[in-house]
């Protein structure tokens, strides 16, 4: 009886939190949809110099598309950006892919000296805020004669940590018991690595993807250290660099921003949901 009880009040609440949650994403819909004297009037307080305070309406009062055709068709930077982020993100997550389930693959399943000291270094890495690695790595990319290149941003991206650690974690959870078999059926390290193990770890492997994907296309600090020309500025980048007057296409251009991110969690959420399981179980 009393959870019942309580149940109106609990639905009340979650209710209240969810509104505050998708408060955000609600004023970047409408806001790309709201004439710009209207947004002059809402933002006055915050971007302008008039000292009064920041408003915004639940609908706007009148709808206009202007600045989505400004953006879409009267704004070739915002292409040029977009191409950017693609260009950064995709072979670096790629990559991740490559140099990282091989490398969980054998941390996971092969036994060797010093693997547990190895796979505790990879943590330390995967704990360490780019702060802490930005002057060396800014150092060995210079050397290379990387920066201010795409692979300035691409190749540190490939040998992150974190995407190891989550598919090192959900590879643990194969069943000893079948790999045994198969070894005595004659069968090889590779050949253990694609038959059972990426089938099995198919949903370790995306949610890394997943979310290598998300911190990949958010990035801010990498290209603004890594990057100088402004011809490679990525999407990250580019949103806050727009100015007052085009309030209206930074709505939009957020929201296209967004659009990405969110059709790629919704398409690979269950997998996502199992690769963090899977990383919280214990050797």
């Amino acid at each position: 009886m009393k959870i019942k009880r309580w149940q109106p009040a609990s639905f009340v609440v979650l209710f209240l939190l969810a509104l505050l949650v998708w408060s955000p994403l609600w004023m970047l819909i409408t806001g790309a949809l709201t004439p710009t004297d209207e947004l002059d009037r809402h933002l006055s307080g915050v971007l302008g110099a008039s000292g009064e305070l920041a408003s915004w309406s639940v609908l706007p009062n009148r709808i206009t598309f202007k600045h989505v055709v400004e953006l879409l068709l009267d704004t070739p930077a915002f292409f040029r950006v977009f191409w950017n982020s693609c260009i950064q993100v995709f072979p670096a997550v790629a990559g991740q892919i490559l140099v990282g389930a091989p490398a969980a693959w054998a941390l996971s399943q092969l036994r060797f000296r010093g693997r547990n000291a190895l796979f505790r270094l990879y943590i330390v890495l995967m704990i360490l805020p780019f702060q802490v690695t930005m002057a060396s790595s800014y150092i060995v990319l210079n050397r290379l004669d990387l920066i201010d290149t795409p692979l300035a941003i691409i190749l540190p991206a490939m040998f992150s940590a974190f995407p190891v650690f989550i598919m090192t974690k959900f590879f643990g959870g194969i069943p000893r018991e079948m790999l045994e078999a198969a070894r005595m059926d004659g069968a090889s390290e590779w050949s253990l690595f694609f038959r059972i193990g990426l089938p099995l770890g198919l949903p370790g492997v995306l949610s890394a993807a997943l979310l290598g994907f998300v911190e990949g296309w958010n990035a801010v600090e990498q290209p603004i250290t890594f990057l100088k020309t402004a011809s490679l500025t990525p999407l990250s980048v580019f949103l806050p660099a727009t100015t007052v007057s085009n309030a209206g296409i930074s709505f939009v251009s957020a929201v296209v921003t967004l659009l990405p991110a969110v059709l790629i969690f919704l398409l690979g959420q269950q997998y996502l949901e199992q690769g963090i399981l899977a990383s919280g179980i214990k050797e």
